[in-house]
């Protein structure tokens, strides 16, 4: 459920903690002494690459010099997770971006007039197979982007703030994401308790933006990660989807883990499950504070 800013599903950020730590790896494995990366200084990834980097180099008690870099070229970055673009047309706020810049989705006005149906199951909040059929996590977002792309979900233009201080404009077209984000939060729907679920929500602000910001390896990244994991344990189960010209909508949700309980949410003849005169003191008690500042005569407004 990370966003960062409410709509960003950083498909860039997740991507540099992993190429920085490649990097690495390839210079132990050729007995490079540097490595160097295409970032511009003026956007986030110099912060994420570079700070993968200082990690390693502190461990190694390995100098570092920071250089400044040249101005932004028009930019676009692919990965499993998405395509972003920056720059050129974008750049001024005003001006619609072209249609024909978008790589991977229909527009919503030229996908499929009948709508696509899914199944996701999940384990442990993970998705683990797309209609019955079990796949890897990797072939679950080729799939899911592919399907996404096909019904023209994903994309995304926004201005978001990034970490050196200056406003940006970028598009983004992450349609697997796009479904995985819509379709978890279903299944934690009847899977989470209501604390736990609020909770999540209450952090993930905070953890999308240390993502953002390149804290992928911060001490504090991998604190909220074992809270996080821990609260998917019970997130079992299967979400039916249906993809229809840009929406991604959630028609079925079931869990044998679920918290729902229809004999006592029903508004029907509930057979005494709940008793509705409990629901007197626990409102009375709730407006105790409100009850207490209208006897001093004060008011809200």
């Amino acid at each position: 459920n990370t966003v960062y800013e409410g709509e960003y599903l950083l498909g860039t950020s997740i991507a540099r903690p992993l190429i920085a730590k490649r990097l690495i790896e390839i210079a132990n494995e050729t007995g490079a002494d540097a490595i160097s990366h295409g970032a511009t200084g003026k956007g986030n990834d110099q912060v994420r690459f570079e700070l993968g980097a200082y990690a390693y180099a502190e461990k190694h008690a390995i100098p570092i010099e920071r250089h400044g870099k040249k101005k932004s070229p028009y930019s676009m970055d692919a990965n499993l997770l998405h395509i972003s673009y920056e720059g050129g047309v974008l750049e001024d706020t005003w001006t619609e971006h072209e249609e024909d810049m978008w790589r991977w989705t229909k527009s919503p006005e030229a996908a499929p007039d009948t709508p696509t149906y899914l199944e996701l199951t999940y384990k442990a909040g993970d998705i683990v197979a797309i209609d019955g059929k079990e796949m890897s996590p990797a072939s679950v977002l080729a799939e899911l982007n592919r399907i996404g792309g096909e019904n023209g979900i994903g994309r995304l233009d926004i201005v978001e703030n990034r970490y050196v201080g200056m406003k940006s404009r970028g598009c983004y077209e992450t349609p697997g994401g796009t479904i995985m984000l819509k379709a978890h939060r279903a299944i934690e729907s009847i899977t989470l308790d209501r604390e736990v679920a609020h909770l999540k929500d209450e952090l993930m602000p905070k953890y999308a933006s240390l993502i953002y910001t390149g804290y992928w390896w911060s001490p504090e990244r991998l604190m909220l990660q074992k809270m996080i994991d821990a609260s998917q344990a019970s997130v079992n189960g299967v979400v039916r989807l249906k993809l229809y010209k840009g929406n991604v909508i959630v028609t079925g949700r079931k869990s044998d883990d679920s918290l729902f309980d229809a004999n006592i949410a029903t508004f029907e003849e509930d057979g005494g499950a709940y008793n509705q005169a409990d629901a007197a003191g626990f409102i009375k008690l709730n407006a105790l504070r409100m009850r207490i500042a209208a006897g001093k005569g004060r008011t809200l407004f």
